[in-house]
């Protein structure tokens, strides 16, 4: 028989994001964050392949990261508008986690599935900052997925993606719920 955990299924019931722009101070200093780390680290990982890799982003940081969006931006042709709020993404944030999907050679695990573990690493830390207290987002954004931005920005390999930014903070505000998928249109039951 299932042994439920009601107040664990009550918080999956009702999570919800924070919106980046209103997480403030206090963040969690690193004896804080650490165990939040090794609870991401416990996800999905065939074959005990660790196809991933955490960057821990402070201020400052964030900061250099900021600066680099403006030539980012233009090498890419985006219009000021993006390239401000995307700049704003790290100029406003005071810490984030960096996820970095790094996949290892495998005859067993391909890279997508090394990538999907990669993708619940983020996730995880997201629940984990959530479920800590902490207001929390995962974002990405234009930047994150351009090459020269990850290689000068955080020093990704050729072989590495960034999967994003989960920022982490005091929360400011608590966002209005939003409209939730439907789940019997998003399901399809299948017996035989």
């Amino acid at each position: 028989m299932p042994d439920p955990a009601p107040a664990a299924l009550a918080f999956l019931q009702t999570r919800r994001s924070r919106p980046a722009k209103t997480l403030g101070l206090p963040v969690p200093d690193r004896a804080a964050l650490r165990p939040l780390l090794e609870i991401a680290l416990r996800c999905p990982d065939h074959s005990k392949l660790e196809p991933w890799r955490l960057v821990v982003l402070e201020r400052a940081a964030l900061l250099r990261l900021a600066a680099l969006v403006e030539g980012c931006g233009a090498r890419l042709d985006k219009i000021e508008a993006e390239i401000a709020k995307q700049r704003a993404q790290f100029a406003e944030a005071h810490l984030a986690v960096a996820v970095i999907a790094s996949p290892r050679p495998s005859d067993k695990v391909p890279a997508v599935e090394q990538a999907d573990s990669a993708a619940c690493v983020a996730y995880g830390l997201l629940m984990a900052a959530l479920a800590a207290g902490w207001g929390a987002n995962w974002l990405t954004g234009w930047a994150a997925h351009d090459a020269g931005f990850a290689q000068q920005a955080l020093g990704i390999a050729d072989h590495e993606r960034i999967v994003g930014f989960v920022h982490i903070g005091a929360q400011t505000a608590t966002p209005p719920e939003r409209p939730r998928p439907d789940t019997d249109e998003r399901t399809t039951w299948m017996d035989a």
